[in-house]
């Protein structure tokens, strides 16, 4: 359906609906309004589900990854700047560092998709905190909070390890699941 074509479509059913909105109950009409609303924005071209608050995912907690590499503190990211890996997107501080992100994601994604580095490492998924972060061998990785992140620091290496092995058959699995 083109532009021209959908806007008289959307036309139609505003006219349709405003006789009908005339007899109905003041509860019904809103039910009515409601489901043409709905309708109308299915109808618009390039109006998906993936576009609905939803379904939006924003890694990092809107940091810019790239600033953890780069900063001395890492920064957040603006709407202005944003780069999709996976389904999640990521908030850059400048197009500059969206373009260094997008030339090499590996380098930047925090290991274990964002999740706690200890919480890998005993085979669940914790939603870890950015600002508690550690960057080894070139790689970030997050944790819950200080107080997990000191248990962590007693073994990294080894943490690192178990967790990567943990990773395997974790990855896919819901956070609830473990």
């Amino acid at each position: 359906m083109n532009r021209a074509s959908g806007s008289l479509a959307r036309k139609g059913l505003r006219n349709l609906l405003t006789n009908l909105l005339s007899n109905l109950s003041s509860k019904f009409k809103s039910i009515v309004l409601s489901t043409a609303a709905i309708l109308t924005l299915a109808a618009i071209p390039g109006i998906s589900a993936a576009d609905t608050v939803a379904n939006s995912v924003i890694g990092a907690r809107g940091y810019d990854l790239t600033t953890f590499f780069t900063s001395e503190k890492p920064a957040h990211g603006t709407g202005h700047h944003v780069a999709s890996v996976d389904g999640v997107d990521y908030l850059f501080t400048s197009e500059e560092n969206k373009k260094t992100f997008l030339a090499n994601p590996e380098k930047y994604l925090p290991a274990f998709g964002g999740y706690c580095a200890y919480g890998a490492s005993i085979g669940k998924k914790f939603v870890a905190d950015p600002d508690v972060y550690d960057i080894v061998d070139n790689k970030l990785y997050f944790n819950l909070d200080t107080k997990i992140r000191a248990i962590w620091a007693k073994d990294i290496a080894g943490n690192i390890s178990t967790a990567n092995n943990n990773w395997k058959t974790i990855a896919s699995k819901k956070p609830s699941e473990l």
